[in-house]
């Protein structure tokens, strides 16, 4: 019969993985630095976003039923409750504006790893950097609305003023949602997807392109060059992604077009009522959407040389041994912070006399030196 051993058993010195990623990587590598990539997570998290997507969106349906039922509204031609131009966009709204927790879900699982890494390269929104994306974004953005008010085509309103009432409360409750919708977009193409392809490939080019692509599909499709429009938009947005090291140029510039956009629609009458997207521009209203996104990609990366945003990820540092409890460190290394310093001979109780090991009478001991 064997007794267990009283003393615990050592740690090894090479603790398990998996170990983090120590290199720098971009944003758009991010899925390479946890040490936990799998080539099945970003394909088993982008089925599992668009599932639980559809299931969401389901249920969004019912809901809106219900309500249109109870405040007897009458039934669109696909089947929903008419809400009226604000309670159906406000619908519309909400529908994309899921995708961002289910994003940040799929983020810690299948993905495992932070929710923040998906955001930027420093794991949070960075909020000063935001700040500055939005400023810059005001003028070309601004400039792209006078220049589409004055442009030639039917807008699908009436043109008459809305009034201030109706106009202010469809107002408020743009503000709220559309930077939900316009962040969510911005966390489904530039960041799931443009993370889920960069972790298979290391050219930027080649993992901007396919987000960019399906971004301008998920639109619709209206004219040429609408989609062209689209395109130019999404490959901006995904460069200055990777460039900054973060999603917050992406959300300022698509915040600021829709809000604007949005605005405009809501202060004639039915003119939130109107079907039609950025897919559907005439070329002189697309050709002034790609001037204007390139104009902004100009000023961040302007700023981006001065403010200098954190465009890399940290550094992790590498694993180190622990040492065993109450035992010297290794050689030629400091004791580890927090770990048991070894006791000292002073601080080694005597041994017992009858313990000692007996010394023959014919060896009286080692020579001592004066």
């Amino acid at each position: 019969m064997t007794s267990a051993s009283p003393y615990p058993a050592r740690p090894s010195a090479h603790p398990a993985g998996p170990f983090p990623d120590s290199t720098p990587q971009p944003y758009h590598r991010l899925h390479r630095t946890t040490g936990r990539h799998r080539w099945w997570r970003p394909l088993v998290g982008t089925v599992l976003l668009a599932f639980a997507y559809f299931v969401i969106l389901l249920v969004l349906l019912v809901l809106s039923y219900g309500l249109g039922t109870m405040l007897g509204a009458p039934e669109l031609p696909d089947g929903g409750a008419d809400l009226g131009p604000l309670g159906n966009t406000a619908m519309d709204l909400v529908s994309l504006a899921v995708f961002l927790p289910l994003v940040l879900l799929a983020t810690l699982w299948p993905a495992r790893r932070p929710v923040g890494t998906v955001t930027s390269v420093t794991g949070r929104l960075r909020i000063g950097w935001l700040g500055w994306c939005l400023l810059a974004g005001l003028p070309p953005v601004v400039l792209l609305t006078v220049i589409a008010f004055f442009l030639p085509g039917d807008s699908g309103g009436s043109g008459t003023w809305v009034g201030w009432s109706s106009f202010l409360a469809a107002l408020a409750v743009l503000a709220v949602l559309v930077p939900l919708q316009a962040a969510a977009e911005e966390y489904v193409f530039r960041g799931w997807l443009l993370q889920a392809v960069g972790a298979f490939v290391r050219s930027p080019w080649f993992a901007v392109i396919p987000q960019a692509v399906l971004f301008a599909a998920a639109h619709g499709w209206g004219t040429r060059w609408g989609f062209l429009g689209l395109l130019v938009n999404g490959l901006v947005a995904g460069l200055l992604t990777i460039r900054t090291g973060g999603l917050e140029a992406a959300i300022a510039l698509h915040v600021l077009n829709n809000l604007l956009a949005f605005g405009a629609s809501a202060a004639v009458v039915d003119g939130l009522a109107s079907d039609e997207t950025a897919a559907d521009a005439p070329w002189p209203l697309a050709l002034t959407a790609v001037v204007t996104d390139l104009l902004y990609a100009a000023l961040v990366l302007w700023l981006a040389r001065r403010r200098e945003p954190q465009r890399l990820s940290s550094t992790s540092p590498a694993p180190q041994p622990t040492p065993y409890p109450g035992h010297a460190p290794y050689p030629g290394h400091a004791p580890y912070p927090g770990h048991l310093v070894p006791p000292g001979p002073s601080d080694h109780p005597a041994t017992p006399d009858h313990l000692a090991p007996p010394v023959p009478p014919d060896h009286p001991g080692p020579a001592r030196t004066a």
